[in-house]
């Protein structure tokens, strides 16, 4: 089951078109869905987060917590919509893209997708690439 939380004003345009894609990129690398919860928040919640569970005091975009059993994927992923926003803007790409990538950047490192070494960021890219495009497709 994938639920969507919100502890900010943001709030996804269609969950259930969301959902359906989170179930395609989990199917896609032959895993299945257990309980996947999307925590959308701002960079001050997100801080919060990252300074009392990891000890680190940055600013991200994301923080995936993982709870997967053999093939089973569970977790709780953080996302900071304000980080999100600005690496869009950033990047001179639109929000909506850097939204998926970041939705799938999370469910990628459950599924054992790392990206500290060169060599894992290309494929980490490459990944969040291949399941952005799921989510382009279905909605044609």
């Amino acid at each position: 089951m994938i639920n969507f939380f919100y502890e900010t004003d943001f709030i996804l345009d269609s969950e259930p078109n969301y959902i359906h894609w989170l179930n395609r990129v989990v199917d896609s690398e032959a895993f299945s869905v257990g309980e996947i919860n999307y925590i959308f928040c701002d960079d001050e919640y997100l801080l919060k987060v990252n300074q009392q569970y990891l000890n680190h005091d940055t600013y991200t975009d994301i923080i995936t917590f993982d709870y997967r059993e053999g093939d089973i994927i569970s977790g709780d992923i953080l996302i900071s919509v304000e980080r999100v926003r600005e690496n869009a803007n950033s990047f001179k790409g639109c929000f909506k893209t850097e939204l998926l990538r970041v939705m799938a950047h999370g469910l990628l490192h459950i599924m054992d997708y790392n990206d500290k070494m060169e060599e894992d960021i290309k494929m980490m890219r490459s990944k969040e690439e291949e399941k952005i495009k799921l989510f382009h497709v279905e909605q044609m």
